[in-house]
């Protein structure tokens, strides 16, 4: 594997793919500390110290890189653009426009990908507006008896639109950072961001559970690698269903006749449906903290504040499970599948062609995406069960573990793939 890397580094475009990459990164990491005008940040740095007891803030701080609990300029991250695109996603499904443009090629798939440019602004916009009431109202850091009124000294409406503006502009260069990755870099520009942010927060949490106790980190580490394995070979496994595509002769050349498969991964979703359970679950405390209502504020303290409670974690499982199949439902229509292998004179070895095979396909991609949801909501769920024994966060668990191991894999599998156009020696051996 080492060899491999010292490859990569020999072929000069490669390398400076790689390094194009890596200051990208740099500069994303620098904008997670430039602070964003109109915090007191020595107030901010006195209320990080008494949130961290109550391990919200450490929730908060893995999934943004630390610029969310810092309130740096990129805050937000590049969530307003993977809500955005989910969104796209799903109005796919019902506007035909947007499902036509989608089958156009490069042109249509241009056309959304600016469509969905304007809705991460304006997501920015609303999220960032959100951001600002949570500071005020302390809900941010879990509103531990935290005074967080001499946070903003400035609560003028100039300043405000001054902190919302600078937000969204820090998610829109990020998302323009994502952008020059894809296209002059290696892999996924914006999953590559986001795995950056994970990994900058990961040292920070493995030494607070260091400083913490000895035995539980070398007990974490263990775990944690445990589970990477184990998320690395479910990632990785799939039903293969074979097809087979009849001979046709056209004029005196023959067509047809080759044997392939239709690959369905064990976890068709991804990481979505943890995005999604987790993206509910905090519309609660949102609403607590713009609607003025005890009843809500109490509720919303008791069951979906800290997200120890056992209403929180069995509500999170079970919104976990069930987007797992919705949205893998509307990813893969088997209609679609069946009707496009009939098309082409394709089927699957004992199965009649047309609505014989959709029902097949719907039948055996159910029976994987069980195992599937369940793995998912075991991972959602793992950080919040460690938290509920004790006050240590787990920082391997739900989206953290499922999107470092995805990413990982698929810039390794891009790299190998490059290398071996090159003819040289890759990560995996034959």
């Amino acid at each position: 594997m080492f060899r491999a890397f010292a490859n990569a580094f020999k072929i000069p475009d490669l390398r400076g793919k790689i390094l194009f990459t890596l200051g990208i990164i740099a500069v994303y990491r620098l904008g997670s500390v430039i602070p964003i005008p109109g915090v007191d940040y020595s107030v901010l740095n006195n209320i990080l110290d008494q949130a961290e007891a109550s391990g919200v803030a450490q929730l908060l701080n893995l999934f943004s890189g630390g610029a969310l609990t810092q309130l740096a300029v990129f805050a937000l991250g590049i969530m307003p653009y993977i809500t955005a695109s989910i969104i796209m996603q799903l109005l796919a499904v019902v506007i035909p426009k947007l499902e036509e443009w989608q089958k156009e090629g490069a042109t249509g798939t241009a056309r959304i990908t600016q469509i969905t440019r304007y809705v991460t602004v304006v997501l920015a916009v609303l999220q960032s507006t959100g951001l600002i009431v949570l500071i005020q109202s302390g809900q941010l850091f879990g509103n531990a008896g935290i005074d967080t009124s001499a946070l903003i000294p400035d609560d003028s409406v100039p300043k405000r639109a001054l902190m919302i503006l600078t937000l969204t502009a820090g998610t829109a260069f990020i998302m323009w950072l994502g952008e020059l990755i894809t296209q002059r870099g290696i892999g996924n520009g914006m999953s590559i961001i986001i795995f950056a942010a994970i990994i900058a927060a990961l040292p920070g949490q493995f030494s607070a559970i260091y400083q913490q106790s000895l035995p539980l980190f070398i007990a974490f580490v263990i775990v944690g690698l445990i589970l990477i394995v184990g998320v690395v070979y479910v990632e990785q496994g799939q039903r293969r269903i074979p097809v087979q595509y009849a001979k046709r002769q056209v004029g005196r050349r023959q067509y047809g006749g080759q044997q392939t498969y239709i690959p369905l991964k064990v976890n068709q979703s991804g990481v979505i449906p943890i995005i999604f359970a987790s993206s509910l679950l905090y519309l609660p405390t949102l609403a607590a903290s713009i609607v003025n209502n005890d009843a809500l504020t109490n509720f919303t303290n008791r069951y979906f504040q800290s997200g120890a409670h056992p209403v929180y974690i069995i509500t999170y499982l079970a919104l976990t499970i069930f987007f797992a199949f919705f949205y893998t439902a509307i990813t893969f229509n088997p209609i679609d599948v069946a009707d496009n292998m009939k098309k082409y004179g394709g089927f699957i070895p004992g199965i009649r062609p047309g609505r014989p095979t959709a029902e097949y396909l719907d039948r055996v991609l159910t029976r994987i995406t069980l195992p599937g949801s369940l793995y998912l909501g075991a991972l959602a769920i793992l950080p919040l069960v460690v938290l509920s024994f004790g006050d240590a966060l787990f920082p391997l668990g739900g989206a953290t573990l499922l999107i470092v191991v995805g990413v990982g894999l698929e810039t390794m599998k891009q790299l190998e793939s490059q290398l071996m156009q090159r003819h040289y020696e890759g990560f995996i051996r034959g």
